[in-house]
């Protein structure tokens, strides 16, 4: 059992120096003279008008996160649709379980209030 992981036990030593050696020659080598044009904030190449750190309302966030949900449910929908025929009444079941969850979901976020713009 333990000559098992032999290769295992060589490959963790070399997976660790293959990661640690560039962090390490790239901070001895990188120059260390702060330039403040390459410090400084831009915008597509031209300075910026005004603060450069703008801060967003939460609900972009959790609007975007509701979108990725309800996009990757269309992404098993669509396999699901071509091959409906073949599954029969089991895959009927099945993809109406995951729809009334994802359903479930949606309700949720909207009884909460999540989906109400302030």
């Amino acid at each position: 059992m333990i000559e098992s992981f032999g290769p295992l036990a060589l490959f963790v030593p070399v997976a660790v120096v293959f990661a640690l050696v560039p962090i390490v020659v790239g901070t001895l080598i990188r120059p260390r003279r702060p330039d403040p044009v390459k410090l400084s904030p831009y915008e597509s190449g031209m300075e910026t008008i005004g603060p450069t750190r703008v801060q967003f309302h939460n609900h972009y966030y959790l609007y975007a996160l509701l979108f990725v949900i309800f996009d990757v449910e269309a992404v098993f929908l669509f396999p699901w649709a071509v091959a409906a025929g073949q599954l029969g009444l089991y895959g009927l079941v099945v993809m109406a379980l995951f729809v009334l969850f994802l359903l479930e979901g949606f309700l949720y976020a909207w009884r909460k209030g999540a989906l109400r713009w302030p």
